[in-house]
C-alpha cells in the first residue's frame, strides 16, 4: 500500500511538470536594471540589489560581439552625450612638467691624481660656493714628497756639475717636473719650489674651476686613492628644465625650435631656452620619454629642483580634434567610443597627437562625421566590461 501512494505522487508531479507552461527565452532580449546595470539576465525579473522590475533590451540585429547596447535608462543614468567630430585647428602649444636640474655639461669633478691623506678640506658643506684658482685641499703624500725631493736633487745635481757630462742634467730636471705636473702641482707652485729649494710634507691643491659643492663625500683625516674624487662642483649659470613627453608627442617636436621654461615659483616668470637633449631611449612601460632645456640663470636665482613648465610653440594646423576626457588612456594605448546605431557604441583604438588646453588631436582611427562619444566613456568602459566580461581593448591590434 505504502509503494502504491509513493508511484501515484511521483507520477502526478511528473505530469504537473510536464504540462507547466514554459517561458520561452528570446535570444535577442536581455534584461537589466536602470539602477544597476551590471546586472544582466536573459529572462523577466526583479534586480537581486535594488529589487527593481528588470527593463528589457532588445539586442540589435546582426550586432558585433564588440558593441554595446544600453537601454534609455542607461543613458539618461550615466550622461551619455554625443558629437560629430570635424576638423579643428589645433598646435598652439605644448605644455610639459619639468624640474630644473644641474647643467651636467657644466659639472666639474676634482679628483686626487695620488694616492695620500687629506689634511684640510677648505669647503666643509654642500652648496658652498668654490672660486676658481682658490685652495680647494690639503694633501699629505710619501709618494709626491718624494717626487719633490728628485726634482730639487736634479737642480742642485746640473749646479755642481759645472763641467761637461753625459749625464743630461735638463732632461732629468723636466722629467721629474713633468711628474709633478702629472700629479696636480702648478707652474706657480713648481717656480715656487725651485726658488725657495723647501719641499714641505703638506701639498695645497686649487680648483680649476668655480661652481657649488654638490658633493662632499670625503673627510679631513680620510685617505684617497689616485683617482678618488674629493668633490664634485657645478655652475648655476644654467640649468636643464627636464622635461616629461609621450612618444606620440615626439613627432611634433622640432630640435632647433626656442622653448619657453615656465616658473610657477617666480610668479609664472618665462625664460627662453633652447632644446639641448631628446633621449633616444623610450620607456616601453609608460611611453614616456625625457627632454632638456637649456636655460640662463643670471644672479643664479633659480635652483636645481624647482618646478616648471616647459612651453613648446608649434604652428597650428587642421586637425581631428577631442576633448580630453573622450579619450582612455592606458599603457596598451588609446581608445574612444564611437555610436555606431541606436543607444549601441564601439570602442575603436586611435593614435593621439598633440594636446592643448584640454583639446587632444586624432591623428588615426576616425574621420570626419562619426559619432563620438565626449562624456562618459568610462561608465561605457565598465559597462562593457560588466556585461562582456572582457576588456574592449583587448580585441585591438596595438
Amino acid at each position: 500500500m505504502r509503494y502504491t501512494i509513493i508511484i501515484t505522487i511521483a507520477l502526478l508531479f511528473f505530469i504537473s511538470c510536464k504540462n507547466k507552461t514554459e517561458i520561452p527565452k528570446d535570444p535577442d532580449t536581455y534584461y537589466t536594471c536602470s539602477m544597476d546595470p551590471q546586472v544582466v539576465e536573459y529572462k523577466p525579473g526583479k534586480c537581486p540589489i535594488c529589487k527593481m522590475d528588470l527593463t528589457p533590451v532588445k539586442k540589435k540585429n546582426g550586432e558585433s560581439k564588440d558593441e554595446l547596447q544600453l537601454s534609455e535608462q542607461q543613458i539618461q543614468l550615466g550622461n551619455i552625450q554625443t558629437d560629430t567630430i570635424r576638423n579643428g585647428t589645433i598646435g598652439d602649444q605644448l605644455v610639459l612638467t619639468a624640474t630644473l636640474n644641474f647643467d651636467q655639461m657644466k659639472a666639474t669633478s676634482v679628483s686626487s691624481r695620488i694616492m695620500g691623506r687629506i689634511e684640510r678640506l677648505y669647503y666643509k658643506n654642500l652648496g658652498d660656493y668654490v672660486r676658481k684658482d682658490l685652495p680647494i685641499y690639503d694633501l699629505y703624500s710619501e709618494e709626491l714628497n718624494n717626487a719633490k725631493q728628485e726634482y730639487l736633487l736634479a737642480l742642485d745635481k746640473k749646479k755642481t756639475f759645472t763641467t761637461e757630462t753625459v749625464i743630461d742634467f735638463d732632461q732629468l730636471i723636466q722629467s721629474a717636473k713633468n711628474k709633478l705636473l702629472l700629479w696636480g702641482l702648478s707652474e706657480t707652485q713648481i717656480n715656487e719650489l725651485a726658488t725657495t729649494k723647501k719641499a714641505t710634507p703638506i701639498t695645497t691643491f686649487y680648483s680649476a674651476a668655480g661652481g657649488y659643492v654638490t658633493q662632499l663625500d670625503i673627510r679631513e683625516g680620510d685617505y684617497v686613492m689616485e683617482g678618488g674624487t674629493i668633490v664634485k662642483l657645478a655652475d648655476l649659470s644654467t640649468l636643464w628644465a627636464e622635461a616629461q613627453v609621450y612618444t606620440s608627442q615626439l613627432a611634433e617636436l622640432n630640435r632647433n625650435s626656442a622653448a619657453i621654461v615656465q616658473l610657477p615659483d617666480f610668479d609664472n616668470k618665462e625664460i627662453k631656452g633652447r632644446i639641448e637633449f631628446v633621449n633616444p631611449e623610450i620607456n616601453p612601460d609608460t611611453r614616456i620619454n625625457l627632454i632638456r632645456v637649456s636655460i640662463p640663470n643670471p644672479g643664479n636665482q633659480l635652483k636645481p629642483g624647482m618646478p616648471a613648465y616647459v612651453l613648446l610653440k608649434s604652428p597650428q594646423r587642421q586637425s581631428l580634434t577631442l576633448p580630453i576626457d573622450a579619450v582612455i588612456r592606458d599603457g596598451k594605448g588609446a581608445t574612444v567610443w564611437i555610436q555606431t546605431g541606436k543607444n549601441t557604441f564601439k570602442s575603436v583604438m586611435v593614435q593621439t597627437g598633440l594636446e592643448s588646453d584640454d583639446r587632444i588631436e586624432i591623428k588615426s582611427g576616425l574621420k570626419s562625421g562619426d559619432v563620438v562619444v565626449l562624456t562618459g566613456a568610462y561608465l561605457l568602459h565598465s559597462e562593457y566590461v560588466f556585461k562582456k566580461g572582457a576588456d574592449p581593448m583587448a580585441g585591438h591590434n596595438h
